[in-house]
């Protein structure tokens, strides 16, 4: 089981998963991100961060909807290569 966060995070960047998260496994760089990304590899599927989501945005990779699906590869992208996965999001999300 892996957290995604999906579409509903892009450009209402509220910061209250990073807040809760116990193992700071959620980021972004300020100014350069349009959404928060989480690493997969680091976090402990403690469930905080999507109750505490006021956008919806977080959820377990087996409950995505097939639209949001390529948010899976989006997070996992951004921890090799951010700016892949910059590209990918305003790909999606044309400004």
């Amino acid at each position: 089981m892996t957290y995604v966060i999906a579409a509903p995070c892009v450009d209402h960047n509220d910061q209250s998963c990073v807040d809760v998260c116990p193992v700071d496994c959620i980021t972004a760089e300020p100014g350069a991100d349009r959404k928060f990304y989480i690493d997969a590899d680091a976090c402990i599927e403690c469930g905080q961060c999507a109750r505490v989501c006021p956008n919806e945005a977080i959820l377990v990779d087996r409950e995505l909807p097939a639209e949001w699906a390529i948010y899976t590869a989006i997070d996992a992208a951004w921890y090799r290569d951010p700016d892949v996965a910059r590209r990918q999001v305003d790909a999606l999300h044309p400004a």
